[in-house]
């Protein structure tokens, strides 16, 4: 938004108005990190799922080990469309909007406890993804904004 200011010889000058977007800096690249991992555990995500769907002696603990009590179908299908919401998400940062952000930062959260929930049954794996989640969360939250000026 700009505004009109009187200049002394009696011309209008064009001024930005003080509410804009910070410069961007080098942590737009962690931005674009932050969305880019956000597909990339999006699609461990439903690796996970598929394989809880297809293969339910894949994992190192029975039903009861888990630190919620279901089965591997059930855990199959909540990685599987928890996956295809955080890669969307993923996507959706790259433009910078608040809404992709705040969207982003819930999915993450998301992602970390469902797999610590998940932890008994695959933990290396579970692992990663909770670290990867806890990278995307800090990249949106402390330096978002600056993705709205690029």
């Amino acid at each position: 938004m700009t505004e009109t200011m009187s200049s002394p010889v009696g011309s209008s000058v064009p001024r930005q108005s003080s509410r804009r977007a910070p410069e961007p800096t080098g942590w737009v690249g962690w931005i674009a990190f932050a969305g880019t991992m956000m597909v990339i555990v999006g699609i461990f995500h439903v690796i996970q799922g598929l394989v809880a769907l297809f293969d339910d002696e894949y994992y190192l603990v029975g039903k009861n080990g888990l630190t919620v009590h279901v089965d591997y179908t059930a855990w199959g299908w909540v990685h599987l469309i928890a996956g295809i919401v955080v890669a969307a998400a993923g996507f959706g940062v790259y433009s910078g909007k608040m809404w992709a952000r705040v969207v982003g930062v819930l999915v993450a959260l998301g992602s970390a406890i469902l797999n610590f929930a998940f932890i008994a049954a695959y933990p290396f794996w579970s692992t990663i993804v909770i670290a990867i989640d806890v990278f995307v969360i800090l990249a949106l939250t402390v330096h978002g904004k600056e993705m709205e000026s690029v």
